[in-house]
């Protein structure tokens, strides 16, 4: 297996009022926010489109679980299927399935920290 992580995802935080701090963000940092957060777009090496995703929660949300922290990254990986199988040789604790949408598949993990980390699988594209 070649690489693993190729880039950030996400980063997800939880907020009181995701709307208001969405607004926020907009108005004093110039954030182009929509529903979901803000997504900034950059080319790979090869020239491909790609994106991060900055994404307010709900502070009840459940997303984040089993984790306990207010905050969750999102990892952008090469062949989630097979990752997920070399980390859980590895001891890592893997939760739940593999979801697939139009915009990728995703994956979750459990660090030392107990900190829930998303990994996924992009399809860039599918945001244009």
């Amino acid at each position: 297996m070649k690489k693993r992580v190729t880039g950030l995802g996400g980063f997800f935080f939880k907020t009181k009022d995701p709307k208001t701090t969405k607004e926020w963000y907009g108005k004093h940092l110039g954030l182009p926010v929509d529903d979901y957060g803000c997504t900034f777009w950059w080319k790979d090496k090869a020239g491909n489109d790609c994106s991060t995703q900055w994404s307010p929660f709900k502070d009840d949300t459940t997303y984040f679980a089993p984790s306990k922290k207010e905050f969750m990254m999102n990892f952008r990986v090469e062949n989630l299927v097979e990752l997920l199988k070399v980390l859980k040789e590895e001891g890592v604790t893997i939760v739940g399935e593999v979801e697939e949408y139009d915009y990728g598949k995703f994956g979750w993990i459990v660090d030392p920290e107990g900190n829930k980390i998303e990994l996924w699988e992009p399809i860039d594209k599918a945001f244009l």
